[in-house]
């Protein structure tokens, strides 16, 4: 095959959840309500977060904010194509936006990891040396950090587009999955991927497993000071709290991990789509949950919101 007719291929097909229409129907509704109340809850935080001048000034919920923000447009890179795919028979991609896809959807996952690490370590210093947090976490390394998070994961991402934006592709242009991901893609291109597929490999352990380990230790740390606290029901509530933090990011960790830290050769599609929705779909709705439900500051500043609005 010529490199005229490997140039000719200008889009792709989604596979996405092959089924009858009446399923199709049900996932489009179960999808549409995850990014409904995705957006609505991250947008409802934000603006609870800008409104109340006490937690505005707190690198928390500067962080939170961030990961807030993050959220939606982590979800609106998948979600919204993935709808729309679900009204109609043939679901195509075109070879330049399957290539922007890639990019944004791993620009914004790296940027979630080394925004979970920077949130870990903010706790870790708010409950592990909490007389020296104001001095430690100040407002010039929270804002340093947050945009030292969103610059190393667009950066970052660079390293998997280029390789992805070279790829020849020769025979079936079929993905099997929802959206495109760097795997599926590799998948079905007749370029020599050997060496592709040892870049991706090297910057998934590095980037995932460092991240993983700065994060797993800043919960370390803040689990044995909680544990060394005099038993009640402070150190019963702070317990709680973190366990539900570490809960949601272990399961966006471990799915991530199984997903990209294998070779490809290692790959079972059907099985990978489904585990995709856990950090694509449901994991973004379970954040902000979880960072918010517990918080007696943003449930407050919450309720004053609500209060004056109504009021007004």
């Amino acid at each position: 095959m010529t490199l005229i007719n490997q140039s000719q291929l200008t889009e792709f097909i989604l596979i996405g959840f092959p089924s009858n229409k009446n399923l199709q129907v049900l996932l489009f509704m179960v999808f549409l309500s995850f990014y409904i109340l995705t957006v609505t809850t991250n947008v409802f935080i934000i603006g609870t977060v800008s409104l109340d001048p006490k937690l505005k000034r707190s690198p928390m919920y500067v962080f939170l904010s961030h990961f807030s923000f993050l959220e939606i447009w982590y979800t609106t890179v998948t979600i919204p194509k993935m709808l729309v795919d679900f009204t109609e028979d043939t679901n195509t991609i075109s070879h330049s936006g399957c290539i922007v896809q890639i990019y944004f959807f791993f620009s914004l996952g790296l940027t979630e990891l080394f925004f979970l690490a920077a949130m870990a370590y903010d706790r870790y210093l708010a409950i592990c040396h909490p007389l020296r947090y104001n001095s430690l976490m100040t407002s010039k390394l929270c804002n340093q950090l947050s945009i030292l998070s969103w610059l190393c994961g667009f950066f970052s991402s660079f390293l998997l587009v280029i390789p992805s934006s070279r790829l020849l592709f020769c025979g079936p242009n079929t993905i099997n999955h929802f959206f495109c991901d760097f795997i599926p893609l590799l998948n079905i291109s007749c370029t020599e991927i050997f060496i592709i597929d040892k870049i991706f490999y090297s910057i998934a352990w590095i980037i995932i497993l460092y991240s993983f380990l700065l994060t797993i230790t800043s919960y370390y740390c803040i689990i044995m000071t909680i544990y060394r606290l005099p038993f009640g029901t402070g150190r019963k509530k702070a317990f709680s709290t973190c366990v539900s933090h570490l809960t949601v990011v272990l399961t966006f960790y471990g799915t991530i991990i199984f997903m990209y830290i294998r070779p490809s050769k290692q790959y079972a599609f059907n099985i990978d789509k489904v585990v995709s929705i856990f950090y694509a779909v449901v994991i973004p709705l379970l954040n902000p949950l979880v960072y918010t439900i517990r918080n007696r500051e943003v449930k407050k500043a919450m309720r004053n919101m609500i209060m004056k609005n109504c009021i007004s």
